[in-house]
């Protein structure tokens, strides 16, 4: 299992924690990474660009002269995509970039790009990121104190109002909690910070752990619900 040093906000060693194999000592899978990025930035997507067609610029749909005898070129309508002025052709129109991926590749993306950023050295886990007050000038300096200088994430609580607060007006930081938690971010960050209770939440969430899976057996003394009896076609007999 791969081992995080606890640090305070002070800089100071508190500890250890160890990191889940399943979600923290993943192979890196370049493709399945390239591929939840793809499908993240096409839902951001808002796909609100439009053009004019030839029904929506404005102009008379009259004959402007007749067809033969002018000199000049033919026309129908000043509106025609042929003409200065007229309406687009095959123009992009508003739609929804939006695709589907499934959980398991999305949950996999995320295990891979996380145990590489713990092979890069570039997880810390803070023990309790607490400020008195809503002040960026504080939240600048912890950040500078445990020498993140570069693009940070921070997964912790969003009941942490002070820290949301202080950091939102510092472009190279963010912070999200375990839910909020993308590929896109990931991998624009070059610093990861986690709490506690985050690493475990990740765990839980990634590793497939969790209520969900409960493989645990009838505890001794206790009777095991009856098998339920499958319902069979009759016979022509026992019908009869």
């Amino acid at each position: 299992m791969p081992t995080v040093k606890v640090r305070n906000v002070k800089n100071e060693e508190v500890g250890e924690v160890e990191l889940s194999d399943a979600v923290f000592g993943a192979p890196l899978n370049e493709g399945l990474i390239h591929a939840a990025v793809r499908n993240f930035m096409a839902n951001a997507r808002q796909g609100t660009s439009a053009t004019k067609t030839r029904g929506d610029v404005s102009g008379a749909g009259r004959k402007l002269w007749k067809q033969k005898g002018t000199g000049r070129a033919r026309i129908a309508s000043l509106r025609s995509p042929l003409w200065k002025g007229g309406g687009n052709t095959h123009g992009p129109q508003p739609r929804d970039w939006s695709y589907n991926m499934p959980k398991k590749m999305r949950h996999g993306a995320l295990r891979s790009a996380l145990s590489e950023r713990v092979r890069e050295g570039n997880v810390f886990v803070v023990d309790g990121w607490n400020l008195d007050k809503p002040k960026t000038k504080d939240f600048f300096n912890s950040l500078t104190t445990l020498g993140l200088e570069g693009k940070t994430l921070i997964v912790d609580s969003l009941d942490n109002e002070n820290l949301i607060l202080s950091a939102r007006n510092l472009g190279k930081a963010k912070v999200v909690n375990s839910f909020g938690l993308n590929i896109y971010d990931l991998l624009y960050h070059d610093k990861l910070v986690l709490s506690r209770d985050a690493a475990t939440e990740l765990d839980q969430l990634l590793g497939g752990g969790g209520a969900a899976e409960d493989s645990s057996e009838p505890e001794e003394g206790s009777e095991a619900a009856p098998a339920k009896k499958k319902r069979t076609r009759k016979t022509e007999q026992e019908a009869a």
